[in-house]
């Protein structure tokens, strides 16, 4: 089988904030797809720290990969090994590369388990009194500043002309660069709202205010987790 295992959002998330199900599943296997080690082995650690980290079994499985790359690993589930699946936050395969196993999966008979666990997408949108019926994550928007500014408008017209709400997130590390494209860019009027460090027991903060109010509010979010929602 292959466990789709949820990891947290922030470190400090409470333990009993996750099911119980979660540490099961962690100690049913010591073979894991990881996206980065060092957070993997953190993660395994905050669910099962009587695991030892010795006996892992850990498989690279980024953006770069390929399932030709994961050949060993894939040889061993067809001989009945169960793995486990780790994103570096929240669900695996959203807005994470792990699909690809979870595809590769399905095509070899081999049954795919997911786990409920948090979503910073998700949370940041049913907290964002926003539309949650009809929405769309579009990821990360564009590093250069005309595409940028040009993806910020374009998803502010879906708005406007659908209602659908508009979910995107950007680069920790470059998130006051976003708040400030965004309010340079965006009708005055326009609602945003920002989900930062959600799940942190005391500094979650999630607001929705047009963006007049930030263009005179803006938060310091440098270096935090955050996920930005356009909606109406």
């Amino acid at each position: 089988m292959l466990f789709l295992i949820p990891a947290y959002l922030t470190e400090q998330t409470p333990l009993e904030y996750f099911a119980p199900a979660i540490k099961s599943y962690i100690l049913n296997t010591d073979y894991f797809f990881v996206e980065n080690e060092k957070t993997a082995r953190r993660v395994i650690k905050f669910f099962c720290p009587e695991k030892p980290q010795s006996a892992l079994k850990l498989y690279l499985l980024d953006k770069y990969s390929e399932t030709s790359d994961l050949a060993e690993a894939q040889d061993l589930m067809k001989q009945g090994q169960d793995f486990g699946l780790l994103s570096e936050a929240g669900l695996p395969c959203i807005a994470d590369p792990g699909n690809i196993m979870v595809k590769w999966a399905h095509k070899n008979q081999i049954r795919v388990v997911p786990i409920s666990g948090p979503s910073s997408i998700i949370l940041a949108l049913i907290s964002s009194g926003f539309n949650g019926q009809n929405f769309t994550f579009n990821g990360y928007l564009p590093i250069d500043k005309a595409e940028r500014k040009k993806k910020i408008k374009h998803l502010e017209e879906v708005v406007q002309r659908t209602g659908y709400s508009q979910i995107f997130m950007e680069t920790p590390y470059r998130n006051n660069a976003m708040v400030e494209d965004l309010c340079k860019v965006l009708n005055p009027n326009a609602q945003l709202c920002i989900a930062a460090n959600i799940n942190h027991p005391s500094d979650e903060f999630i607001s929705t205010q047009p963006i007049k109010f930030w263009a005179k509010n803006k938060p310091d979010l440098h270096k935090i987790p955050s996920v930005f929602v356009l909606g109406r």
